[in-house]
């Protein structure tokens, strides 16, 4: 079994839909921004897939590759598809005619679009430990550098 997941994230929050291999949507939620909306995330999905967890893929279609809310759903094992907003707009075109824009809907279009393209769509790797390191000792070499600059200037 597969659920397929469309992530329309904003700054402070998440609209997210859970479509299954024919389309239906199984929930729809806005869940904020942080651990207490990836825990509500996870309960949506945890609820849905009751006692078959092993048995079970799921797919999320977000329009961004990076950051900790990223990072945590490819942590929890999900298979984390990055979707070009230019990619969802075509997308969003297809489906509708109206030019309508609303985050529940864009939701609903990244749901279906991994859904229906998800072969088409670049997975997001998960970074080995040695991949985080060397971006924390590169963050803080920017850092040094800029607190240089700041102290020259």
């Amino acid at each position: 079994m597969r659920l397929f997941v469309g992530d329309d994230w904003a700054e402070d929050h998440h609209d997210v839909e859970v479509m299954d291999g024919s389309g239906r949507r199984l929930a729809k939620a806005r869940v904020p921004e942080g651990v207490a909306g990836m825990a509500r995330l996870h309960a949506i999905v945890g609820d849905l897939l009751g006692e078959d967890a092993d048995d079970v893929e799921v797919l999320v279609g977000i329009e961004t590759d990076r950051g900790p809310w990223v990072a945590a759903l490819v942590a929890a094992g999900y298979t984390v598809l990055a979707v070009n907003p230019l990619q969802a707009s075509r997308f969003r075109d297809r489906l509708g005619v109206s030019g309508a824009k609303s985050d529940a809907g864009d939701a609903h279009v990244l749901a279906d679009m991994v859904r229906t393209h998800a072969h088409e769509l670049r997975p997001v790797a998960g970074d080995s430990a040695r991949a985080e390191a060397v971006k924390v000792v590169a963050r803080t070499h920017k850092t040094m550098i800029w607190e240089r600059t700041r102290h020259t200037q």
